[in-house]
C-alpha cells in the first residue's frame, strides 16, 4: 500500500451536482510527494456503465511537500452532469506528465454517484483498487452478459418500436406503393428465383410433383431466409447510418441492430402471412403442426440478433465490411438448399455435407418446411443444437457490441 485515505467525507448538493469532498491522505511509500515535481490530487469522471472517461479534473496540489508517514489534508471539489445515468469519480494522487498512481494499482478514493431527473445523489464512497475492482466487474459481466441483452431490448422497447416503424414508412417515402413495399419486395424476389429454378431450369423436390408442390417447398424455404438476410446485410453499415445518433451519450445505440431485425421480422409476417393464404387455397389451410413455429421463429431472432451486433460493431472499424458480407450471404443462400433439393448435397464429400448440415439457415429451413408442409414436429435433434448456438451468438454478439461501443463515437 502506497497510500491511505483518513475519514473520507464526501457530500453533493442535488440540485446543482456540485461535491465536495474532504479527507487526510498518508503517503505510505518510500518517497516524498514534493510539490515542484508535479506532485498533487487529482480526479477523474467515468460513465459507470461504460467506462469512458468523461472529465478529466483539475489537479489540487498539496499544502507542502509530504514526506513518508506524514499526513496531508485535502479539499476537493468537481461537479457531477446533468445527464441521467450512474458516474464514477475517482480521486488518487497524481504526478504531473508522468502518471495516475491508482493506475498502478495503488489506492483511490471511489465516489459513485447517480443522476436522476437531474438531480444527483451520492450512492456511495469507498476506498479501493483497480483489480478489486476487475475482480468484482468480471463476475458481474458473467451475470451481465445473460440479463442485460434482454434488459435493454425491454428497457428500449418503445424506442425500439418508434424506431422500426420510422424504418420501414421512411425506406419507401415518396414512392408510389409507399409501405407495401415491404410485402412487394419479398414476393418480387421469391418470384424471381421461382421463376430461374422453378420454370427455366425446372428444379423438383424428390416426391413432390408439379410445379405448385415446387412453389410451396421452395417458399417455405425462404421464409426464414427472408428475416436473416436483409439484417445481416444491413448490420454492418448501420452505425455508419446513424453515425449522429451514435455520437449522443445519452442514445442506446446498441438497438440500433435490433431495429434492423425487427424490420426484417416484419416482412417475414408479411410473407408468412401471404405464405398461408397460398396454403388456403391449394391444401385447404394450415396444418395443426404450424404451433410449432415459435420454437423455430425463436432461436432464429437470437442468431440473427447476435449476428447483427457483431457486424455492427465490426463494420465501425473493416468499412468494407457491407461489400464483403453480400458477398458472403449469396454463398450462404446457395449453400443453403432453398431453391435445390437437399439430395443434391449427396454428390458432396461426407466432410463437406456434415459441415453444410450444421448450417443454421439449413436447420431452419428444414423445420419450416416440416411444420408447414409436411405437418409434422421439427427433428427434435438439430433443434435443441440450434437454440444452444443461437443463445451463444446472441450472448457472444453483444458482449462484442457492448465491449466496443465506447470506440465508436471517437472513429465515427
Amino acid at each position: 500500500m502506497s497510500a491511505a485515505y483518513l475519514i473520507p467525507d464526501v457530500w453533493i448538493d442535488p440540485e446543482t451536482g456540485a461535491a465536495r469532498a474532504e479527507f487526510a491522505i498518508r503517503n505510505d511509500s518510500s518517497e516524498t510527494w514534493s510539490v515542484s515535481e508535479g506532485f498533487a490530487i487529482g480526479y477523474q469522471l467515468f460513465d459507470a456503465e461504460t467506462g469512458t472517461l468523461i472529465v478529466d479534473g483539475a489537479r489540487t496540489p498539496f499544502e507542502r511537500d509530504v514526506k513518508p508517514g506524514e499526513t496531508a489534508p485535502v479539499q476537493l471539489s468537481f461537479e457531477a452532469p446533468r445527464e441521467d445515468g450512474r458516474y464514477q469519480a475517482i480521486v488518487s494522487p497524481m504526478r504531473e506528465g508522468v502518471c495516475w498512481y491508482y493506475e498502478r494499482g495503488w489506492p483511490f478514493l471511489l465516489v459513485e454517484i447517480s443522476v436522476r431527473a437531474g438531480a444527483a445523489r451520492l450512492d456511495r464512497v469507498r476506498v479501493t483498487t483497480r483489480g478489486v475492482l476487475r475482480r468484482g466487474r468480471a463476475a458481474r459481466s458473467v451475470g451481465r452478459a445473460f440479463i442485460y441483452p434482454f434488459l435493454t431490448i425491454w428497457r428500449n422497447r418503445g424506442l425500439i418500436r418508434v424506431m422500426v416503424r420510422r424504418d420501414i414508412l421512411g425506406r419507401y417515402r415518396g414512392s408510389f406503393a409507399g409501405a407495401f413495399w415491404t410485402l412487394i419486395n419479398p414476393v418480387l424476389l421469391m418470384l424471381t428465383y421461382f421463376f430461374v429454378f422453378g420454370l427455366v431450369l425446372r428444379t423438383r423436390f424428390p416426391g413432390i410433383p408439379g410445379r405448385s408442390g415446387f412453389a410451396l417447398y421452395f417458399l417455405a424455404g425462404m421464409l426464414p431466409w427472408l428475416a436473416v438476410s436483409e439484417a445481416v446485410g444491413r448490420a454492418p453499415s448501420v452505425m455508419l447510418e446513424h453515425r449522429n445518433f451514435v455520437k449522443k451519450l445519452v442514445f442506446a445505440v446498441e438497438t440500433l441492430p435490433v431495429n434492423l431485425v425487427a424490420s426484417g421480422l416484419v416482412s417475414e409476417l408479411f410473407a408468412l402471412a401471404l405464405f398461408g393464404v397460398v396454403l388456403a387455397a391449394l391444401r385447404g389451410g394450415v396444418p395443426p403442426s404450424a404451433i410449432w413455429l415459435p420454437m423455430l421463429l425463436i432461436p432464429q431472432i437470437l442468431f440473427t440478433l447476435g449476428l447483427s451486433w457483431f457486424l455492427a460493431a465490426l463494420g465501425v472499424f473493416v468499412r468494407d465490411l457491407a461489400q464483403i458480407i453480400g458477398f458472403l450471404l449469396t454463398i450462404w443462400f446457395f449453400l443453403t438448399p432453398i431453391c435445390y433439393p437437399e439430395a443434391s448435397l449427396s454428390s458432396l464429400p461426407d466432410s463437406a455435407t456434415l459441415v453444410l448440415a450444421r448450417n443454421p439457415i439449413y436447420v431452419l429451413v428444414r423445420g419450416y418446411r416440416a411444420i408447414l408442409l409436411d405437418n409434422r414436429a421439427p427433428a427434435l435433434g438439430p433443434l435443441w443444437k440450434l437454440w444452444l448456438l443461437s443463445a451463444a451468438v446472441f450472448i457472444l454478439g453483444h458482449a462484442w457490441f457492448y465491449k466496443l461501443r465506447k470506440s465508436f463515437a471517437d472513429i465515427l
